[in-house]
């Protein structure tokens, strides 16, 4: 697969890790069908394919390595907690860049402040969400946000260097998982960069704000290439979160999979996002020096403009009028149920609030005040 997509020489060398384990946790997953099973592989691809682009156009002009990121701002925590939501109204700023889910997609040639609003790479992102997203998978329309012009996640990228977890969430693959969680992810991150100083060459703004919850899991290898980030951190209950995410990635997965054990699910997403949580606790403990900005979900629901200053004063970034107006519109043309209700019931997957609360106390120990 790497010499399919050109990649050799450093590139090659920090795919392969991840790559081997996708693959030889891909051989042993007995539920996915054949179609499930191609899809995994040209995902795969796809990932390769991305980062090798992003390669060339480096290799092409190489003033994309001058670019420099300051400051960026990583919104993390458990999914489901209210940070896509900030995420999207922290972009709707004109000031602030976040990565959209078109040029993260299709990222060559990079992307030009010139053309950026007329780019019809945007529109072909949105003929394929309308082609694919239908059937049992416009379900997840209802509980995540897919469009062109919306904030993309971190792992897109990351998965790019095989370094995210990604194709746990797709398609299982508990090794790959596994894997993941030892690894050190510092290549990943260096990609990561690349990604960031490859979008911003012509379209820059005065800060980037980025998020994905995976970046609990690896927090010092983030900041081993970015120094001076910024941490914000929504919080919910746990029980609210187990229950929404557990639908979402049922709904993501069922495609791929002839049956899915919901109770398996249940279980594997519960520790699984545990395990996020333990990591952060302790770097947070033993790296007080590094101050994170811990908000409530329910306040942000209750008054974004409100959240997304604290985000601001806390990032030291100018929040204008401006600034407050575009929030205050975003939210209101996004409601929650803009594309459907996304219903989902803990007991579903076979758990109760009193086994995720036992599961999850030391988060809901250290972070009470905010759930």
């Amino acid at each position: 697969m790497l010499a399919e997509a050109g990649l050799e020489g450093e590139f090659a060398a920090g795919t392969l890790p991840g790559l081997t384990a996708a693959l030889t946790a891909l051989d042993a997953e007995q539920g996915l069908t054949e179609d499930g099973r191609g899809r995994a592989l040209a995902q795969f691809r796809d990932n390769l394919a991305r980062l090798a682009a992003i390669v060339a156009d480096r290799a092409r002009y190489p003033e994309i390595a001058q670019v420099k990121i300051e400051r960026p701002v990583f919104i993390l925590g458990l999914p489901r907690c209210g940070t896509s939501i900030l995420h999207s109204l922290i972009g709707a700023d004109a000031q602030v860049r976040t990565p959209l889910q078109w040029e993260v997609a299709a990222p060559s040639p990079p992307p030009d402040a010139a053309t950026f609003d007329s780019d019809p790479r945007a529109d072909g992102f949105d003929a394929y969400v309308a082609a694919n997203f239908t059937g049992a998978w416009a379900d997840v329309l209802k509980a995540h946000p897919i469009g062109a012009r919306i904030p993309q996640e971190c792992g897109m990228m990351l998965e790019t260097a095989f370094q995210g977890i990604n194709p746990t969430m797709l398609f299982s693959l508990p090794g790959y998982y596994q894997w993941y969680r030892q690894a050190d992810t510092s290549f990943g991150y260096q990609v990561h960069k690349m990604w960031l100083q490859h979008l911003s060459w012509k379209n820059p703004r005065s800060r980037w704000v980025l998020k994905v919850q995976e970046h609990a899991y690896h927090l010092p290898e983030l900041f081993s290439v970015y120094p001076d980030a910024v941490l914000v951190q929504p919080h919910r209950d746990p029980a609210t979160v187990m229950a929404s995410i557990s639908r979402l990635i049922e709904v993501i997965r069922c495609i791929s999979f002839e049956t899915i054990d919901r109770a398996a699910l249940g279980q594997e997403l519960l520790h699984l996002w545990h395990d996020g949580q333990v990591a952060s606790m302790a770097w947070r403990k033993a790296n007080p020096q590094v101050k994170v900005l811990d908000l409530r979900f329910k306040d942000i629901v209750a008054d974004p403009v409100a959240a997304v200053r604290q985000v601001y004063s806390h990032a030291g970034m100018d929040f204008t009028p401006a600034a407050a107006q575009a929030v205050s519109d975003w939210w209101a043309a996004n409601p929650s149920d803009k594309h459907g209700q996304h219903k989902y019931e803990l007991a579903d997957y076979g758990m109760t609030q009193a086994e995720v609360e036992t599961v999850y106390a030391d988060y809901i120990e250290t972070y009470g005040n905010y759930i």
